[in-house]
């Protein structure tokens, strides 16, 4: 359909780790990449991921779970959590999305220690398709919560974006 492979992202949960085959799958998940399709580890944090999975598998994204940022910006646990797995994203040089940012404190909190992107109720709610494609045709921001928003379930945080 001339849909370039840059435009693609596979995700993957960190249980991909505990999979028999997980050797095996790294020579297709590396060509995926040499392609140009991006490769999440879903739910950051919550799985079996060790960081020797971290480094052997060709990921490019790592979507931290929505757990560890429901407490934000009080929890300091979280905060603790939150702020790691960023600052080992930037080591690794990948890139990061926050799951389930619902408020602007969350969202300004994760702006303010380098997040890349948030998803969640903050940006626009499930709706079936067909509202979608209506909202999407009419130019607006499909399920928005709140002013402004143009992405219909992932945006940008902090300077040029949101």
């Amino acid at each position: 359909h001339g849909l370039p492979p840059g435009a693609l992202e596979l995700e993957l949960t960190e249980n991909i780790a505990l999979r028999q085959d997980r050797v095996e799958m790294l020579a297709p998940l590396r060509q995926l990449r040499a392609w140009g399709v991006g490769i999440a580890f879903d739910d950051f944090g919550t799985g079996y991921a060790s960081l020797t999975t971290l480094q052997s598998f060709p990921v490019t994204r790592l979507k931290i779970d929505r757990s560890f940022i429901s407490g934000l910006p009080q929890d300091a646990h979280d905060a603790a959590i939150v702020e790691a797995v960023l600052e080992l994203a930037r080591r690794f040089g990948l890139e990061v999305v926050a799951e389930g940012v619902e408020s602007a404190a969350q969202e300004a909190f994760l702006a303010a220690r380098g997040c890349g992107e948030g998803q969640g109720y903050l940006y626009g709610r499930p709706m079936p398709g067909a509202a979608f494609l209506a909202a999407a045709q009419a130019g607006a921001a499909p399920g928005s919560t709140a002013p402004g928003r143009t992405a219909p379930d992932r945006t940008e945080l902090g300077p040029g974006g949101a």
